[in-house]
């Protein structure tokens, strides 16, 4: 396992280029399945969980170019669906979430898909019923091997277009549903779908293939079905939660940073959240400008005095993968605020780490945490820490960057499944770190 030295205390100055958005990159990537035809992706992100499936793909069958950094054209127009019952499969596709959105591409085209209880991060339970039960809907069988936690959909004919209201507005499982539904015979609606940017844009993609995908930005989304899809060219989102990461690093560090080309229309509430924590940011051009806060940054309260709220939310709501960003840029904060995470019940127990370091913080329960801030009047120090997922390890980094003395982080595995190349990026803007 590898660690990163972090020695914080220093002031980081200089611009930032966001990586292509690790979450759009694992649906994106799904779609290749659906076509024998050429699909050329840019802007991929070079991290662990996106490689792992650029690899599954591989194995498949799935034909790959790379074209240069972040760019490949794939080609899947020999499949091997027999990978999927082989021993090798399930070891690889349980070892990423993300595996499971190949099933709504496959069984779309090929009649079956299969995959294992899919890993991740241990931030809760992450159900799978909404991605099973939309491919029921369509006509599919589902069947589980509990032994051996494996799942698989098969189809006897087409699938068949319904209506269907979802039970969450999951994101990946209205994923996985679209990508079945485009090649199903007949109309099919999903209402209580997921409208996140990244979703926008795998359905932007699909009807650049040929799909007929309509109410693209809505929870409401009706598709008729077609007979086969095409190729096309696609470029992929900058990641909304490593800007919003870059965010917390500049106000936490006191740094004068412009993190580059944002896609500001894609943002959503994440900088009015930061705005509401004190924190100055400016929009220049498609650019984020963030001065350094020298004299720090302070709450706004709500209109009537009471502490701050800060929640999570489906989109367009604040995403849940800031949330422990947020906790740590308010441990600096003047004033105070209340974290509430309600979409995982587990991703708030990094916070003894941060009580470790010198936070104030009072973990009310699995979904709630007051942040009582310092104001800068007390640094944070130094400590030995894990990262137990991708978001609590970067948020640990931050924190390290921030805090007074030499800080060790290990398991950053954790770190690179969701951040590109970070340490040397971070060098490049001051930050003394190093991968040990």
């Amino acid at each position: 396992m590898g660690t990163f030295k972090i020695e914080g205390g220093h002031r980081l100055q200089g611009e930032i280029h966001p990586q292509g958005a690790k979450n759009e990159a694992l649906q994106i990537l799904c779609t290749v399945l659906l076509t024998p035809e050429k699909v050329t992706i840019t802007n991929i992100p070079d991290i662990i969980d996106v490689n792992k499936l650029i690899t599954l793909l591989g194995n498949l069958g799935v034909k790959m170019q790379k074209n240069g950094p972040g760019s490949i054209t794939f080609q899947a127009d020999e499949v091997n669906v027999g990978y999927l019952e082989t021993e090798a499969f399930k070891k690889e596709g349980g070892s990423l979430r993300g595996s499971i959105m190949i099933v709504g591409p496959l069984l779309a085209r090929f009649g079956k898909g299969y995959i294992p209880k899919p890993g991740g991060d241990k931030i809760g339970r992450r159900r799978l019923d909404t991605h099973f039960e939309g491919f029921i809907n369509l006509g599919a069988q589902f069947r589980y091997n509990r032994e051996d936690h494996f799942y698989g959909v098969e189809r006897t004919g087409r699938l068949k277009g319904t209506y269907m209201l979802l039970d969450e507005a999951s994101v990946t499982g209205t994923a996985n549903i679209v990508m079945a539904a485009v090649l199903a015979e007949g109309t099919t609606t999903i209402y209580n779908a997921a409208c996140e940017p990244y979703l926008q844009q795998l359905c932007k993609m699909l009807n650049s293939m040929g799909a007929q995908i309509t109410g693209v930005g809505s929870n409401l989304l009706t598709i008729e079905g077609v007979e086969s899809l095409g190729g096309c060219t696609h470029r992929i989102l900058p990641d909304m939660i490593e800007i919003g990461s870059w965010i917390g690093l500049a106000a936490m560090t006191r740094s004068e940073i412009t993190i580059k080309n944002v896609s500001w229309e894609n943002l959503g509430v994440i900088p009015t959240v930061f705005r509401k924590l004190g924190i100055t940011l400016e929009r220049r051009g498609d650019d984020i400008y963030i001065p350094e806060h020298k004299d720090g940054y302070e709450v706004k309260t709500d209109i009537d005095g009471s502490i701050l709220t800060i929640a999570d939310a489906p989109w367009p709501g604040f995403t849940p993968d800031l949330l422990s960003i947020v906790l740590v840029v308010a441990t600096q904060a003047k004033g105070d605020v209340l974290i509430h995470q309600k979409m995982f019940e587990s991703r708030l127990f990094f916070v003894d780490k941060l009580i470790d370091m010198g936070a104030k913080i009072i973990l009310c329960d699995p979904h709630r945490a007051v942040v009582i801030g310092h104001n800068f009047k007390s640094q944070l120090k130094a400590t030995t820490m894990s990262s137990p997922d991708i978001r609590a390890g970067i948020s640990l980094l931050i924190a390290a960057l921030s805090a007074k003395g030499t800080s060790t982080i290990q398991n950053i595995e954790q770190i690179d499944r969701g951040y590109e190349r970070i340490d040397e990026r971070l060098r490049a803007i001051g930050a003394h770190i190093v991968r040990v």
